[in-house]
């Protein structure tokens, strides 16, 4: 059971597909992912492809219709359609997460039921509340008073704590695995982006590094909170603790909109957007590892089939 949710609240932690926004050939297809237990989720222009490693080393794979809200007014306004892809990127998610334990743990008959999602995202639900915004705000206010100060005080304290969740919950064996298989996404998007060859081979000579990847998205969203939560911090000052979490929970859609925002704007600006989020990169490094070939061959599969079995054959 532990492990099963520490799986699921990774994958919570891992909400934003990297897409790529070019679509003039089918080598700019916009295309995207995320790690699941033993493989990988892909995201393709029309299907979403799952590939996962079977106990007795076959790839198993699917693929199921990709239709987004997002294609769609209001959906796809501004600030509004990085919400709905955070939503859309949960259902998604916890639904391949779902498929690939039926597939991989067949062995062990062990199942994610839906008591196991609803608990996760209970568990979910109350580390975002606890851990990241109760408990930096309870701290700040103990370290200053100038709401200022408090707020990059409490800001700095979110970051830290995230970042000492990620190191701490990297050291389980099954995350290091889900790590692994990230990081087989990430050098299968970059291969495919760079235009080579699609074979494990070229994949494993790529960076496990992808500049759209949502652990990099939530370390933005820490210093777009410290400019959001300032003037909330300004308005409700001296009311109670629990209205000053409540008003930061509420607050949150808006920090999601902000920051995919930003994202979206640094991906596409090229090398000075880089530049500008390469600083926020280096999180990946805690949640992705070097992955083997066997790893690169399942994502490879997966990408294929959210491409609808072009790519191999292209």
């Amino acid at each position: 059971m532990i492990k099963k949710l520490n799986l699921l609240l990774m994958i919570v932690m891992n909400l934003f597909a990297s897409e790529a926004e070019q679509e003039s050939d089918f080598k700019k297809i916009p295309v995207g992912g995320q790690a699941v237990i033993e493989g990988v989720l892909m995201k393709g222009k029309n299907f979403w492809g799952l590939a996962v490693r079977r106990p007795g080393g076959d790839i198993f794979h699917e693929t199921w219709p990709n239709s987004s809200r997002t294609k769609k007014a209001p959906y796809k306004w501004p600030l509004i359609r990085g919400v709905v892809v955070m939503c859309e990127m949960m259902a998604v998610g916890f639904k391949a997460l779902s498929r690939s334990a039926e597939v991989a743990l067949e062995e062990e008959e062990e199942k994610l039921t839906f008591k196991d999602i609803l608990l996760a995202v209970l568990l979910a639900i109350v580390a975002v509340g606890g851990l990241f915004i109760a408990l930096p705000l309870w701290l700040a206010g103990r370290l200053a008073a100038e709401p200022l100060y408090v707020n990059i005080i409490e800001g700095v304290l979110r970051a830290v704590i995230f970042i000492g969740y990620v190191a701490i919950i990297g050291l389980w064996p099954d995350i290091q695995q889900v790590f692994r298989y990230h990081g087989a996404e990430h050098k299968t998007i970059n291969t495919f982006e760079s235009g080579m060859e699609m074979t494990p081979e070229n994949i494993m000579k790529h960076s496990r590094i992808h500049p759209r990847c949502g652990t990099s998205f939530l370390l933005i969203a820490v210093i777009v909170s410290i400019i959001i939560f300032s003037p909330v911090k300004t308005l409700i000052a001296g009311e109670s603790f629990a209205l000053q979490v409540l008003a930061r929970i509420i607050l949150i859609p808006l920090v999601i909109g902000i920051s995919y925002e930003i994202i979206k704007l640094a991906s596409n600006s090229g090398k000075v957007g880089l530049c500008i989020i390469a600083p926020f990169l280096t999180l990946q490094y805690l949640t992705t590892r070097e992955p083997d070939i066997t790893m690169a061959e399942v994502a490879l599969v997966s990408l294929d089939t959210a491409l609808e079995g072009r790519l191999l054959t292209a």
